[in-house]
């Protein structure tokens, strides 16, 4: 919806037919091409896709560089590949990121509202006792039908709406952050917790609303942090300068300013978003589910990747740094691999960390001899 908003109004303010470049899957439940090719045939863009599969994994050492520290965004990777494909045409380019953010338009927001409702109505002495016992009941359901996977909601209820939102959007989740750590570790980070991140930002936001709270935790972690660097570093590295117009501080300040029911409204993200954008784009694109920019790391991790994972992660590097228990890694990798439960979010974070220290962290530093010098006239 963001970057289709985004390709409408160039059109319609451009002379010349717009630019326009989208990756592709040969997973249908990730791949968003179909739609990219509806809107660019409406506006008559030049389209151009290209196709990421399972072999741009080799990007990773590339990334690791890029990045010059740990980034767990396995979008990174067809980030960097439309950044390539978009550099071998234009030197600038627009994207449609920070829509989401200023309109509520993550399904984790619908997640979190319908949580709220119910830590709203039932008090805490009883909702926590009485949901984390449910949470704890309930079996694993990882692999089966969104419906019966309650088991992470459940758990949302009963915990307070900080803690709640963190673990909704955190890559690994407190439990999982107790399983992988060495009792070093742990022991070392002197009671720190990535939680008091999130609370700080919700305490001082300057919102009366529970949505408003974690869309400004959100501009401050999520977008700055994750989004924003993820596509300056991709688009960087190929020489391409990309500009965010939906973040224009205008926009950004009177979207901060609408009700929260004209942002979430019912089941419906980006409602008033949506609603502005009906003239331009059919409603089967702006009402679908949304999909994200994501890649197929659950299939490629059980499936072609299997073992180069493995050897990232059960290799020296991470086992030297005695930050992590070896033992509780391999545990994560075999539930994975069988289909027991879906860590390839963590497989991801720990493959980037592992190789950021091998390939980034232990790089000798370069001397002065080795760096260019000054050209003098």
């Amino acid at each position: 919806v963001d970057s289709s908003s985004v390709v409408a109004l160039m059109a319609d303010l451009s002379s010349q037919p717009v630019n326009t470049c989208s990756i592709g899957f040969h997973q249908p439940g990730y791949d968003e091409s179909r739609f990219a090719a509806e809107v660019a045939e409406r506006y008559g863009t030049n389209h151009h896709v290209q196709q990421v599969d399972a072999d741009s994994l080799d990007l990773v050492e590339k990334l690791a560089s890029i990045y010059d520290e740990p980034f767990a965004d396995s979008s990174a990777i067809p980030t960097y590949r439309v950044c390539a494909l978009a550099r071998e045409r234009v030197t600038v380019a627009l994207s449609g990121d920070g829509g989401d953010e200023l309109f509520a338009g993550y399904r984790r927001y619908r997640w979190f509202d319908d949580e709220e409702k119910v830590r709203r109505w039932v008090p805490s002495r009883i909702r926590s006792p009485l949901f984390g016992l449910l949470a704890r009941l309930y079996p694993e359901l990882a692999g089966g039908p969104k419906l019966l996977r309650a088991k992470a909601t459940l758990r949302g209820i009963a915990r307070d709406s900080d803690a709640s939102y963190f673990n909704i959007v955190a890559v690994l989740n407190d439990d999982l952050r107790r399983r992988l750590f060495s009792s070093t570790m742990r022991r070392e980070l002197q009671g720190y917790r990535a939680i008091d991140v999130i609370r700080g930002h919700m305490s001082h936001a300057p919102a009366e609303d529970h949505l408003g709270r974690v869309q400004y935790a959100d501009l401050k972690t999520y977008l700055s942090g994750d989004i924003l660097t993820k596509v300056d570093r991709a688009s960087m590295a190929n020489s391409l300068e990309v500009r965010v117009p939906l973040l224009d501080h205008a926009l950004v300040e009177w979207a901060a300013g609408l009700p929260p029911g004209l942002k979430l409204k019912g089941r419906e993200g980006k409602y008033l978003f949506k609603k502005a954008l009906q003239p331009y784009l059919p409603r089967n694109l702006l009402y679908r589910q949304k999909m994200g920019f994501a890649v197929p790391l659950g299939t490629w991790f059980r499936g072609p990747l299997q073992h180069q994972v493995r050897e990232a992660l059960c290799g020296q590097t991470l086992a030297e740094t005695g930050m992590f228990d070896m033992a509780a890694i391999t545990q994560l990798l075999d539930q994975h691999v069988a289909g027991e439960q879906d860590h390839s979010a963590a497989l991801w974070a720990l493959v980037m960390f592992g190789t950021f220290l091998r390939d980034v962290h232990a790089r000798p530093p370069s001397t002065a001899e080795e760096r260019p010098q000054p050209v003098r006239a």
